[in-house]
């Protein structure tokens, strides 16, 4: 819930009627059209600190049975008091946010503390362990933390003194693969892009507290909140200048039901003062390009063999054959005739040209994604079709 409607709950409880009198009241401004970026200022996060004594006063959970795969019990206690029997911490528990609490006395090993974001806590680290290989030189520190809590503790020793930050934060598809309060954010809430949204400006803001002049922050992103995120930017860096940029990061595509998708985005956020250099590259036109050895890299492009299903030599009989490739010109020059699969495939040139099989890196034979009577010269210039 936001937190306008957990203050609401908490006067319904005091005074019903007072409660819905000011329900009525904010359900008619929530109505009025507002411009800019609006949504709800959750503040529904918490996190567990399983290195955390158990004191009283504290907010805990009570963890499932270990060695099972059942979830545990997301209700949230307070802790009342603590007391020793035979030898052991037995934690007395209160259970909150409910008009008539339940209460419980449970190990005091059995229980997590638990933070919610409006709770004051001072966070720290502990050295864990380090490896130690370039002398002098600077050193990498990675930091194993709640994101928010360890950006918080940053403002600490490097306000206004960082030159870069990169975040990949979750793309909010409705997957369950990342939580929010201990509770997944589905699909189908109707606070979904307001949670989501919350849950970045915080974070988002300490980092503005974190970047130098001529810092860059980079946040990568897809379609699902890549409008949202460019509106909360420049509502949050309006001294700065945004820069949206195009990520390729599969060409085979992803369908999902509707136009094949290919891209995620990055947004550049340059500081007032940041400067880039310029590169001679556009990152779109293949050529050829040598390592510090001074071998050439092959450019990426869409693979031509088949992959997934059906993608061996035996699955698509008429689907291996050669591409003819003219290496004096550097250009393709037709595709042969398949080759019956009892027969073994001959790497010879002929007439000046060179035989180029579908072959992986393993020397596993496979179809290509094109059958002789439509050229895989076509498939090349176009896929699409």
């Amino acid at each position: 819930m936001s937190r306008l409607t957990e203050l609401l709950r908490q006067v319904r409880k005091a005074d019903a009627q007072l409660g819905t009198d000011l329900e009525a009241e904010v359900a008619a401004l929530t109505k009025r059209r507002t411009f800019g970026l609006v949504f709800e200022q959750h503040q529904p996060e918490a996190v567990e600190l399983p290195g955390r004594v158990v004191r009283r006063g504290d907010k805990v959970r009570v963890l499932p049975p270990r060695g099972g795969t059942k979830a545990g019990d997301q209700r949230l206690w307070r802790t009342t008091r603590i007391e020793c029997v035979d030898g052991q911490r037995v934690a007395h528990l209160a259970e909150l946010d409910v008009e008539e609490p339940e209460t419980r006395a449970v190990l005091a090993d059995d229980v997590v503390v638990v933070a919610e974001f409006r709770d004051r806590i001072y966070p720290g680290l502990v050295e864990t362990g380090r490896v130690e290989r370039g002398g002098d030189k600077p050193f990498h520190t990675v930091v194993n933390a709640e994101n928010y809590h360890a950006l918080e503790m940053l403002t600490y020793t490097h306000r206004h003194s960082i030159d870069a930050i990169y975040i990949d934060p979750p793309y909010n598809t409705g997957a369950r693969d990342w939580k929010y309060d201990n509770d997944y954010v589905a699909s189908d809430d109707d606070y979904r892009h307001s949670k989501w949204l919350a849950f970045m400006e915080r974070r988002l803001k300490i980092c503005r507290e974190l970047m130098r002049s001529d810092a860059t922050l980079v946040a990568t992103i897809d379609e699902h909140e890549v409008n949202r995120l460019g509106v909360l930017l420049d509502q949050l860096f309006p001294e700065s200048t945004r820069q949206l940029v195009t990520i390729v990061n599969n060409p085979k595509g992803v369908t999902q039901g509707y136009l094949s998708r290919v891209e995620e985005y990055a947004f550049f956020v340059f500081g007032p003062d940041a400067r880039i250099g310029s590169v001679d590259d556009d990152l779109l036109t293949h050529r050829d390009m040598a390592d510090a050895e001074g071998e050439l890299q092959r450019p990426r492009w869409k693979g031509l063999l088949r992959s997934g299903d059906d993608s061996l030599r035996a699955d698509r009989k008429d689907m291996f054959y050669p591409v003819w490739f003219d290496e004096s010109t550097g250009r393709l020059s037709h595709a042969g005739e398949a080759l019956p699969l009892d027969e073994t495939p001959d790497f010879s040139p002929q007439d000046g040209l060179t035989p180029i099989w579908p072959i992986r890196r393993d020397m596993k034979e496979g179809p290509t994604r094109a059958a002789p009577r439509r050229s895989i010269l076509d498939y090349a210039l176009h896929p699409h079709l």
